[in-house]
């Protein structure tokens, strides 16, 4: 920061994940001391400070913070429960518990990422219901229908109004951006689904509906989520206010799927007739992965780590429309922009670059497989 900056220092809680990573990134760039906190020792980056706590112990919480003085906190965490009134409980708790914990100090701001079920609902009911009409704006109703989205706002409004700091909530899309070990990871997903299409000469096949085939969407790159997060918990004017956030084009997977093959040397294959998951396709993807991570000295043999099936199924497999509005933050002066195409190729480039999926001149040609 420069010398006249303010003394800012962060907290960010899941810093692990695809969006934590890319906030704490943007953050050391700018120049902010800052603080992670997770449940386990992690991989620790030059120029942070790690705080190792169990989010669900208000007990844990309290003893590891009580030497912190953030004044911004980032909370891009969340724990997929088994049922949504568990997820809630669980998710609005560890906010609830974190925001007491920092009671202590002078907090200023407070960033909390949610998502689209803020429109479309929850997991077990996702849209099932009436829902808005698309591209979904923020000034929509509540669904009628238990949501942890819902029961972490009215944390973040009553610590506020308890605590007095500022407050922004993030609903993204879709994120693409690099994480291992995540629970919702489309991008890591795709790149690992066309790899082992690559190695076993299969097409790259679209596993989801007609509707997400030749529909209209977008998608939100973990840069411009950090950049957004970031605006929103500096810039005044515009605090105290729930933004959706994506990259700001549109696009059909009809189109995306092609350059995402192409960018490894597949052959797409698009929707026919009906849904093809992941979950179907890759039945045996533990082991095909293993032999290609021995094969080409990849970092991490187990696909687990690397891809979920089922959320990619979920995102891909909608029969509705998914398409944001970003006037508001538009209006409010926020400037960020990504395209969606170079968003995925740069992430793949990462993913070769870390050794995570095989480079580029590593694959073999499948005409010289089969000579």
């Amino acid at each position: 920061m420069s010398p006249s900056a303010p003394a800012r220092r962060a907290l960010v809680v899941g810093a692990t994940g695809i969006a934590g990573s890319a906030v704490r990134d943007r953050l050391l760039a700018d120049g902010w001391p800052v603080s992670t906190l997770s449940r386990s020792a992690a991989v620790t980056v030059p120029g942070t400070r790690q705080i190792q706590a169990d989010l669900r112990s208000a007990t844990d919480l309290e003893h590891a913070l009580r030497d912190e003085h953030p004044t911004h906190v980032f909370f891009t965490a969340w724990s997929r429960e088994d049922n949504e009134a568990d997820n809630i409980a669980v998710n609005a708790g560890m906010l609830r518990d974190l925001l007491a914990a920092l009671a202590h100090t002078k907090v200023e701001h407070v960033a909390l990422l949610t998502g689209l079920k803020h429109y479309l609902g929850p997991f077990e009911a996702y849209a099932a219901g009436e829902m808005a009409d698309t591209p979904f704006q923020e000034e929509e109703p509540r669904l009628p229908v238990n949501n942890f989205y819902y029961a972490q706002e009215d944390e973040l409004w009553a610590a506020a109004s308890r605590q007095g700091f500022a407050w922004s909530v993030h609903r993204a899309h879709t994120v693409i951006g690099y994480a291992v070990g995540n629970a919702m990871n489309m991008g890591l997903t795709l790149a690992v689904q066309a790899t082992i299409c690559r190695e076993l000469d299969r097409p790259f096949v679209f596993p989801g509906s007609e509707m997400q085939w030749n529909g209209l969407t977008d998608m939100t790159d973990a840069d411009q989520l950090a950049d957004h997060m970031v605006w929103a918990s500096t810039t005044p004017g515009v605090e105290n206010e729930a933004y959706n956030i994506v990259n700001g084009d549109v696009f059909r997977w009809r189109s995306m799927w092609p350059r995402i093959a192409a960018y490894f040397g597949v052959t797409p294959e698009g929707f026919s007739g009906a849904p093809r998951p992941l979950d179907l396709q890759m039945v045996a993807a533990d082991v095909v992965w293993r032999s290609i991570a021995d094969k080409y000295d990849l970092i991490e043999p187990d696909s687990a780590r690397l891809a979920s099936w089922w959320h990619t199924d979920g995102d891909l497999g909608r029969n509705i429309e998914v398409l944001t509005d970003m006037s508001k933050s538009r209006e409010a002066g926020f400037p960020g922009y990504r395209r969606t195409d170079r968003a995925f190729t740069d992430l793949f480039d990462r993913l070769r670059r870390e050794h995570l999926i095989p480079g580029a001149t590593q694959q073999i040609e499948p005409a010289k497989r089969q000579a």
